[in-house]
């Protein structure tokens, strides 16, 4: 476009000069005046064309900036996309936070007869929520078959845990550090493993899903007290059942832990 108008001017000047020059030579005009015109007409051309140039670099310029500020558009535009993604992925994260922290908030409270009545504890380890029961309970010395009153232990766990959807749940043994004795279990791992096997059993057989319960032994590796007493290593002697977090979630329940007291 502006090649286009560089060549109407040029063609506008040229046909000036070529009046003024047929004028002067009409009208018998001196020499030095037309020479002086001659300059004039000349020095109009030579600052039409850097006006054009100029012109020219100008709109260079602005088709740069321009293009410039097309892709800056382009990228904050792309930024608030993702911002209202994030944004309503952090809403619904916070949503289903809070659902969770409702739902072991009910725990704890369904949990809190057990808990009054000494058949149960409940505490948040490792953000994770654990209910706790002594083994003297469940079990009479070196063994795994259950009490009745241990039954009766499970019975109203079950109930509870059955009324959480979508939630897996671990078995976990424990002993104290004294060796055992008993012609039935080489050793406090095998005792703290088939203690919590059939803690599994009976747990399925008061109605609980298979597929959400698993069994573990840990003997005396994870003391909650001393062993130097016998206080201390009656409440070492136990079994925990574990609430599984889902790897998407892991919330944080440190807040419940007033709850507790």
């Amino acid at each position: 476009m502006w090649m286009k108008k560089d060549g109407m001017m040029k063609k506008l000047i040229c046909g000036m000069l070529c009046s003024s020059l047929w004028l002067i030579a009409g009208c018998g005009v001196p020499q030095e005046q037309y020479e002086a015109d001659l300059a004039n007409l000349r020095k109009v051309i030579d600052e039409t064309r850097a006006g054009n140039v100029a012109l020219q670099s100008d709109a260079d310029l602005l088709r740069r900036e321009r293009d410039a500020l097309s892709e800056e558009i382009e990228a904050l535009e792309s930024q608030l996309r993702l911002m209202s993604v994030e944004r309503d992925a952090n809403a619904d994260a916070v949503a289903q936070a809070r659902a969770r922290i409702a739902m072991f908030r009910d725990m704890l409270i369904q949990f809190k007869a057990m808990s009054d009545s000494g058949k149960a504890r409940i505490k948040i380890e490792n953000n994770k929520m654990v209910v706790q029961l002594a083994s003297a309970i469940l079990f009479a010395s070196g063994s795994d078959r259950l009490s009745r009153e241990g039954k009766e232990a499970l019975a109203e766990v079950a109930e509870i845990l059955s009324g959480i959807e979508g939630r897996a749940f671990q078995v976990a043994g424990h002993t104290d550090n004294k060796p055992i004795g008993d012609a039935d279990f080489d050793s406090n791992w095998e005792l703290s493993a088939a203690r919590a096997v059939a803690v599994v059993a009976y747990l399925i057989e008061c109605g609980m899903p298979a597929r959400t319960l698993s069994a573990a032994g840990y003997a005396d590796t994870q003391p909650v007290s001393s062993n130097e007493t016998n206080e201390g290593r009656a409440e070492n002697r136990r079994i925990e059942i574990v609430m599984q977090p889902n790897l998407d979630e892991l919330p944080d329940l440190s807040s419940l832990e007033t709850m507790l007291d």
